[in-house]
């Protein structure tokens, strides 16, 4: 094989030219696209963060303020509204919710609007909160 001509060493540097500007364009690619996710990734946790803060809010709010109406009753009927009362905060104290990463958050919450139903069911008060109780976005837990 004799020596190359000057033809083929141009057409060599064009071709790794295109793959050596193909790989820095798909490394750039990557870098943007990786930071961009963080970044949409960080403000999504944000914000479903801050809607799982303001429900368990509002629950702790309810419990405090129906025990609070309930503690000078005696009868039978509201001693086993506060054993309710008392389990929902006690769930609502337990909760994993400062601990994003905990695999029982979901299962817990669960739990939790579980148990705030069957306390609205003993006092005779609708678990529809919609007209009081709005999120940034305008919707309601």
């Amino acid at each position: 094989m004799a020596g190359r001509s000057g033809n083929e060493d141009l057409f060599d540097d064009i071709l790794l030219a295109d793959e050596k500007f193909r790989g820095e364009g798909y490394l750039e690619g990557f870098e943007r696209g990786t930071r961009r996710g963080l970044q949409d990734g960080r403000r999504h946790g944000a914000s479903h963060g801050a809607k799982l803060s303001t429900e368990i809010s509002f629950y702790s709010g309810f419990t405090v303020t129906w025990r609070c109406l309930l503690q000078h009753n005696a009868d039978v009927k509201s001693r086993k509204r506060m054993k309710a009362l008392d389990a929902l905060l006690g769930l609502i104290q337990s909760s994993p919710h400062d601990d994003p990463q905990s695999a029982q958050l979901q299962e817990h919450m669960g739990k939790l609007r579980a148990k705030f139903r069957q306390v609205c069911s003993m006092l005779s008060v609708p678990t529809d909160f919609t007209d009081y109780i709005r999120t940034s976005e305008g919707t309601s837990f």
